[in-house]
């Protein structure tokens, strides 16, 4: 039993360190949960335990979702934009887990809706790289093509009778970038929108 408990112990409280020093309250509520997780293992209680670290677990993928917050582009010239929105925690387990983010943007004086987001380690995301791993699956819908970015690529879908526009990224094969948008005249602006997102910095927070 006391081979057991070294290494999940040190794991644990590796982890409590190496949390952000910039959120210290949050962190130190995860600290607390972690040490509280770790006790109730130690003494056996391997339900509470499990529940003590899913708190912890959550609650690190809130602080996570904050950073990657940060990374959202800003609004186009004549455009409002909202605060970003989070979907992680319970949202994300129901879809699987992982850290799920949203902002929406509005025309000013105008009818054009846009919303970026994105999802990270999300079972979802797994489904969109046949899609991108399938230039035939793509050069088949007369509505899409493959545009790059740099060194990436996106598939825009735009439905000009509808105004309505789809730009997906995928970075890694884990991270799913998507601007969606309504009330347009063309794709142009969710493309750049997509464009300008610090594809470096989300990298950067999402890094395992």
């Amino acid at each position: 039993m006391r081979a057991m408990r070294k290494p999940v112990g040190t794991a644990l409280l590796g982890l409590a360190l190496a949390l952000p020093v910039t959120a210290s309250a949050q962190a130190d509520e995860v600290v607390e949960q972690i040490e509280l997780g770790l006790e109730l293992y130690q003494e056996g209680e391997y339900g509470a335990a499990l529940t003590e670290l899913e708190f912890a677990i959550n609650d690190i993928r809130k602080l996570m979702s904050g950073r990657l917050a940060n990374t959202f582009p800003e609004a186009p010239a004549g455009w409002s934009v909202e605060e970003v929105e989070s979907g992680g925690g319970g949202a994300a387990a129901l879809m699987g887990g992982g850290a799920m983010l949203q902002r929406n943007y509005r025309e000013e004086g105008g009818d054009g809706r846009l919303e970026a987001s994105m999802m990270v380690d999300n079972p979802m995301v797994q489904g969109m790289a046949a899609l991108f791993n399938n230039p035939a699956m793509i050069a088949s819908q007369p509505n899409m093509e493959r545009v790059r970015m740099g060194r990436e690529s996106a598939i825009v879908k735009w439905e000009a009778e509808r105004g309505r526009v789809e730009a997906t990224m995928l970075l890694d094969g884990r991270i799913l970038l998507q601007v969606e948008g309504q009330g347009l005249d063309s794709p142009d602006l969710a493309v750049e929108l997509l464009r300008d997102w610090d594809l470096a910095e989300v990298r950067e927070q999402a890094t395992r």
